[in-house]
């Protein structure tokens, strides 16, 4: 499994009755990079008002969260994955099956980024956690945050945080 843990997984799934326990049952162990997602815009609002803007695909059922951006052999410097966990929760994130380093930006309900963990090792079963509960999980290239300067506080704008330009607040 990519990023969350086999036991957050069997807790989502107890927590979601039926459904997620039929997504559990049919889970079966990726073996090569899942089909491009669905994209939709991104932008990180700097705390100095830079804006950056992404073109990120969107991981929001179960199975492309699990599969998330496994056997990828690249992701664009304008492009990543956003993680959309429907309500505010831990968010532990590991790299098995990741072949290229990733930015991992974690972001609060409110759209501001919690906690990031920059340049994470490729293969890894290190846990990497969110520090706190947070709404998504945004994965860039490595490198991201520090050429961009994205820092912890800084602004995510985008629909699922209802902040994004044209969203009622």
């Amino acid at each position: 499994m990519n990023r969350r843990h086999l036991l957050a997984l069997l807790l989502a799934a107890a927590t979601a009755g039926a459904s997620g326990a039929a997504a559990l049952a049919q889970y079966r162990e990726p073996t090569g990079p899942q089909p491009e997602l669905p994209r939709e815009k991104l932008v990180i609002v700097t705390r100095d008002g830079v804006r950056h803007e992404f073109s990120v695909e969107m991981a929001l059922a179960p199975e492309q969260q699990i599969t998330g951006e496994m056997f990828r052999k690249s992701v664009p410097p304008d492009g990543g994955m956003l993680f959309d966990w429907h309500a505010a929760r831990e968010s532990d994130m590991w790299m098995r099956n990741t072949l290229v380093p990733l930015d991992m930006v974690f972001i609060n309900a409110d759209g501001t980024i919690r906690s990031i963990a920059e340049n994470t090792v490729p293969e890894s079963l290190a846990v990497i956690p969110s520090h706190g509960p947070v709404r998504a999980t945004l994965e860039l290239a490595a490198g991201t945050a520090v050429r961009l300067d994205i820092r912890v506080g800084d602004k995510v704008e985008q629909r699922i945080f209802g902040n994004a330009p044209g969203n009622p607040s």
